[in-house]
């Protein structure tokens, strides 16, 4: 039995699973006609870490997403095809969102390699080092679409038998359906909350370097319109840009604190709950060494109270809900 849920429920749920699903089986169409490409000797001449401009879908924007600035291992590689010479820089069928494995790819591919180049016959201008879908794709892929399930099939069985216990453990001016909601997203909440508080003491362990802020402002932007309204309401939040060298490497990140991500409609409030660093000066960088791409300024989870205020009251509802309906 499925849970009694609106369909745009079912949406959500499911809709960005669907997409995933569609886009592996995508690249993986792809990558069984890169089989077929011919190959040709190719030389690497550039090998370096650069920046560039990614679009971030971002549901809470009026336009839809942001733009984040991220790393790349830019591999740029020389072949010829029927005397032609031909330049490219894609290394695999993978799509490559940045801010991941930028070290390993760079020290596979250093200046001077002599690589093996799959070209398409019909456009030799676009071309690949590796024709192989990453290691574990569908096997990730399977693992979350199995706990999406779960928690769609689950929930029509495991919620509705936990609404039947409250419901003969409560007095009868109770509402166990509303009880049993607010208790589960409590719970997430505070879930959330203990993620975060693990995340910041992982991040105070991290190896130090010396970076540079290369700017630290207040970004203005329209949130995704609600209720029914033409535009949503101005929303505000701290950006900061730095740069920094792990292990010869230069990064650039934007990514301050642990929850860069946290807005407010007030920027009174986001001034004095954020720092404002100064442009040109030197900060202390915590690195993550598994992905040097990933660092923060500041390892600590600062609104994490926030949460379980939030949890608790929550909470609180649910015994309200319980008690009186």
């Amino acid at each position: 039995m499925l849970p009694d849920l609106p369909w745009f429920a079912y949406l959500i749920l499911l809709g960005p699973l669907a997409l995933l699903l569609g886009a592996a089986v995508y690249k993986t169409l792809e990558v069984r006609a890169a089989h077929g490409w011919p190959s040709t000797a190719g030389k690497v001449v550039v090998s370096n870490a650069e920046v560039r401009e990614v679009k971030v879908i971002d549901g809470e924007r009026e336009n839809g997403f942001r733009m984040e600035p991220r790393n790349f291992a830019n591999v740029v590689y020389e072949y010829s095809v029927a005397g032609k010479k031909q330049r490219n820089n894609r290394i695999s069928i993978g799509e490559d969102r940045g801010d991941f494995e930028l070290a390993e790819t760079l020290a596979k591919y250093p200046v001077g390699t002599i690589v093996t180049v799959y070209y398409n016959p019909r456009h030799p201008d676009r071309a690949v080092l590796e024709r192989d879908l990453p290691k574990g794709l569908w096997g990730c892929l399977g693992i979350g679409t199995a706990i999406v399930l779960a928690i769609l099939f689950g929930s029509a069985v495991g919620l509705h038998k936990i609404t039947d216990y409250i419901a003969t453990q409560i007095p009868a001016s109770g509402n166990p359906a509303a009880a049993v909601a607010f208790a589960a997203f409590g719970t997430v909440v505070a879930l959330f909350a203990l993620a975060l508080q693990r995340q910041a003491s992982l991040a105070k362990g991290w190896p130090v370097v010396t970076g540079t802020i290369k700017l630290s402002d207040i970004e203005q932007y329209r949130a995704a319109p609600t209720d029914g309204r033409s535009r949503g309401q101005t929303m505000y939040q701290r950006r900061v840009s730095y740069t920094y060298r792990y292990n010869n490497l230069t990064y650039t990140n934007t990514h301050a604190t642990l929850a860069s991500s946290v807005a407010s409609s007030s920027s009174w409030l986001v001034k004095k709950s954020t720092t404002d660093y100064k442009n040109g000066a030197s900060v202390k960088v915590f690195v993550n060494p598994d992905n040097p791409a990933q660092a923060t300024l500041e390892p600590r989870a600062g609104f994490v109270w926030v949460l379980w205020i939030a949890a608790a009251a929550i909470w609180g509802v649910a015994y309200y809900a319980a008690v009186h309906g």
